[in-house]
């Protein structure tokens, strides 16, 4: 059986990495030793070598299961252009590809095999794909087979299928985002409640964080905007006809913006899709319909024009900027409109009443963190179960808002939570709070209580905005899986018993004053005229190839190229993501290019 340093031969020799990231080790070495394995990892961490490199190293086949046409396309095409033998199947897929890449299996020489999950579940692709014995099966935007997850699809169900159809394979799945509840659930379903769970961690420290009431979003938007001229970014909206709107606007103003949503022609999102992938400074205006699957690298920037659904939501939307680990800025707006139709939404979906109370309470942990005096990264990466220290790198750190002290008023609301026995949510608690005998009050004889009325001088909007920022701060807690109510959190006891402080404030954010701030500059030691042209030089081949131009090379890649100018082939296949194929494939037009720059 190979073992994890076959794994790192692989990982030099074909990607051009010089050694694993943080957290992918781990994965390729449980998954080169037969495990079952859930993996979550931030955006950009490098979860698809995590199954590339054990089907490479084995000499097998894996299956990869991913939700959409234009992610296996160009995951295939960068396979490829590394060397790698890989194919997709789906309905975009040619026929006479779709030919050579059954012809392939047979021989027994394909080692990834990108398919949909509509696809792989008909039955006799299932039993064709039996008589090939794959190995592996790696599913990726796993959380889509939770009912919890924030982009639950039928069609993942049916996943859960597969280690009854196929009992030698091991199996492994990929997200980026899944809470408590969602993991618990992949598990159960896809592995019987048998696998080995990592949680890579969540942060994303190249993110900078802000999140803003609104109060003029075109102006808020626009100032992002530019600062970021000449960037690839995303701007997300609420409805289809905001996106229509938003794009026309924009590019009234001169900038490049397309509007992308469910309502439009398949062409039309089609072609406005491969130009963001394929050009530089193109901003995509979308609703949700737009991100999943979207691996650009080079997006300096997402902006909400509203507020997301979830935390995992705003999680995976946000994860979209800035994967090539360079710096990258978020802006989330919120109001009272949005917050009234999020929960509009909920109410007159179709799912159980129970999946309901659970998005209810997502959606106010979602709210804590758009209220939270501390810093953001802090309230984002809590909800996950993940602490840091203050990251210096959201609005909040970088522009804080005036807080008072609010142990008394923690003290107030623990005290109610624990007395009404830790089951009830916001709206009973501050009804104890103020002393307002509703019919559910006195049904349960909580004005009897010794915490009825204790806070009465504070207003209902107020109170509510203090239990936010109390669940942010890890002071309370949501019970997500059971019916929403406010329990202590992990800071509780401490607060409760005056050994910890909490700070609150009672007025909206003000604007961050890190938003005046230019956009991060290239690394010092990078040649930036030289960067640019080694851009042209990667889009013509891109165009020339029909790939998006990350599939060449990274930013990164070229930024290392601009920095080190290597003068031979060999010191340029020592530059980051310039694998032996590559090198073969591109190397004699980019060493020329260098060369010819120290010439001129």
């Amino acid at each position: 059986m190979p073992d994890l340093d076959a794994a790192r031969a692989i990982l030099k020799e074909t990607f051009g990495f010089a050694g694993f990231r943080p957290g992918q080790a781990e994965i390729v070495d449980a998954l080169m030793a037969g495990e079952n394995v859930l993996a979550v990892m931030p955006t950009g961490s490098g979860k698809s070598l995590c199954y590339q490199l054990p089907a490479l190293a084995g000499g097998s086949l894996t299956v990869v299961v991913s939700p959409l046409i234009a992610l296996m396309r160009d995951q295939v095409a960068a396979l490829r252009l590394n060397g790698v033998a890989a194919g997709a199947l789906n309905s975009a897929t040619p026929r006479a590809e779709a030919a050579e890449t059954h012809r392939h299996m047979r021989e027994g020489r394909l080692r990834l095999l990108y398919i949909s999950p509509e696809r792989l579940m008909r039955e006799e692709v299932l039993d064709g794909l039996a008589r090939h014995a794959p190995a592996r099966f790696a599913i990726d935007e796993a959380h889509c087979i939770s009912q919890w997850g924030h982009d639950f699809r039928p069609d993942y169900r049916r996943l859960a299928e597969l280690p009854d159809r196929f009992p030698d394979a091991r199996f492994s799945a990929f997200t980026a985002t899944a809470d408590a509840i969602t993991r618990q659930d992949i598990v159960e379903r896809l592995f019987g409640g048998r696998a080995k769970v990592f949680v890579a961690g969540f942060d994303r420290p190249n993110l900078r964080i802000g999140i803003a009431p609104r109060n003029s979003a075109a102006r808020q938007i626009d100032s992002l905007l530019d600062r970021y001229n000449g960037a690839s970014g995303i701007v997300y909206t609420l409805s289809r006809k905001a996106a229509e709107q938003t794009a026309h606007r924009l590019a009234a103003a001169g900038r490049t913006a397309l509007p992308y949503h469910a309502g439009m022609d398949q062409g039309d999102r089609d072609r406005h899709q491969d130009r963001f992938l394929t050009e530089d400074g193109v901003i995509m205006v979308a609703t949700i319909a737009f991100g999943m699957g979207i691996d650009k690298p080079d997006v300096r920037f997402v902006a909400h024009a509203n507020i997301p659904s979830t935390v995992e939501a705003f999680y995976q939307e946000i994860g979209r900027a800035g994967r090539d680990g360079l710096p990258a800025e978020t802006l989330m707006l919120y109001g009272m409109d949005d917050i009234r139709l999020r929960r509009l939404m909920i109410d007159d979906s179709e799912r159980p009443e129970e999946a309901k109370r659970v998005e209810h309470q997502r959606l106010n942990a979602l709210l804590a963190l758009c209220e939270t005096a501390g810093c953001r990264r802090q309230a984002l990466l809590g909800y996950f179960g993940e602490a840091c220290e203050p990251c210096g790198n959201c609005d909040r750190c970088l522009a804080p808002v005036e807080t008072i002290d609010g142990a008394v008023i923690a003290q107030k609301a623990l005290s109610a939570a624990l007395r009404t026995g830790e089951r009830f949510g916001a709206e009973h608690l501050v009804a104890v709070l103020r002393g307002e005998e509703t019919e559910k009050v006195r049904q349960f004889g909580h004005d009897r209580l010794p915490t009825f009325g204790v806070g009465a001088d504070i207003g209902k909007t107020l109170w509510r905005s203090y239990l936010r920022q109390l669940v942010a701060a890890d002071v309370l807690r949501i019970d997500l899986g059971g019916y929403g109510g406010l329990q202590l959190g992990g800071k509780g006891r401490a607060v409760l018993k005056g050994a910890e402080s909490v700070a609150l404030h009672g007025e909206a954010a003000r604007e961050s004053k890190s938003r005046k701030r230019a956009a991060a500059p290239l690394p010092a030691d990078v040649d930036e005229a030289l960067f640019a042209r080694l851009k042209d030089l990667r889009l013509e081949i891109a165009r020339a190839d029909g790939v998006p131009p990350y599939v060449v090379f990274h930013d990164r890649s070229l930024q290392d190229m601009a920095a080190r100018k290597p003068r031979s082939l060999h010191a340029l296949a020592a530059c980051h993501g310039v694998g032996a194929r590559k090198l073969e494939r591109y190397g004699d037009r980019f060493l020329a290019a260098i060369v010819a720059d120290g010439e001129g």
